[in-house]
């Protein structure tokens, strides 16, 4: 008989099901009540991800991480305790051991989408931090990890649109980069390319979600930087 628990169940599964598929997003930390559900037959016997799991339905992230963090190395081999990890890292801003958890994510389970999704977003944020001491190389080496993260992604799931947009962010960004005058790295060549690429990706945004009013923007942007290149 279909009975409460059975539906509970049946909705953890899914989370865990939707989180591999890139599909979560935001919204995982909404997804992630379903753990809430979970009866003592099905729950982690790990009491920190217990624990972790917790954290994260109450939006305390950093308590997830920490947790979750203690469960290592005993579940370091289980891709949904490591990406419960690493997203609770993205969420408070700890990028580079984020692009590590992500990493081992993507390890155990080279068609997480998601985690390539993510994965990139880190890099690509850091690569623009200009309060950390990065030289223009390695910024230029995230930013190119990040392109390669979203295309993988892309290449599991063509039809999900912010792939691309956050791909045409990173190209922008990496034209930025290798247009800026005096870096060790400048190549108008390059940076014309990158442009070029990043206006290809939002004019495909455009054509999945037509009218998006943040993308037009951005291709304009593009195409301005792209034309003031010296």
């Amino acid at each position: 008989m279909f009975n409460m628990k059975t539906m509970k169940k049946n909705k953890l599964n899914v989370f865990l099901k939707r989180s591999k598929q890139g599909v979560v997003g935001g919204m995982l930390c909404l997804s992630v009540l379903f753990a809430q559900a979970q009866t003592t037959e099905t729950s982690p016997s790990n009491p920190n991800v217990r624990l972790g799991q917790k954290a994260l339905i109450d939006g305390d992230f950093k308590a997830a991480a920490n947790h979750l963090q203690k469960a290592l190395p005993a579940e370091s081999g289980d891709p949904d305790v490591m990406y419960m990890l690493a997203y609770s890292q993205y969420q408070i801003g700890e990028y580079k051991k984020a692009l590590e958890s992500f990493g081992k994510v993507i390890q155990l389970r080279p068609d997480h989408e998601s985690a390539y999704y993510y994965r990139g977003k880190a890099s690509n944020i850091l690569a623009v931090q200009t309060d950390l001491k990065i030289s223009s190389n390695n910024r230029e080496k995230m930013l190119n990890d990040a392109v390669s993260d979203y295309t993988k992604a892309i290449e599991l799931n063509a039809g999900d649109a912010k792939y691309y947009q956050n791909r045409g962010i990173a190209y922008r960004d990496l034209g930025i980069l290798l247009g800026t005058s005096g870096t060790a790295n400048y190549d108008k060549t390059l940076a014309t390319e990158s442009y070029d690429k990043s206006i290809a990706d939002f004019e495909q945004v455009l054509t999945m979600t037509p009218g998006k009013k943040d993308i037009l923007t951005e291709v304009k942007k593009a195409k301005v930087y792209r034309d003031n290149l010296r």
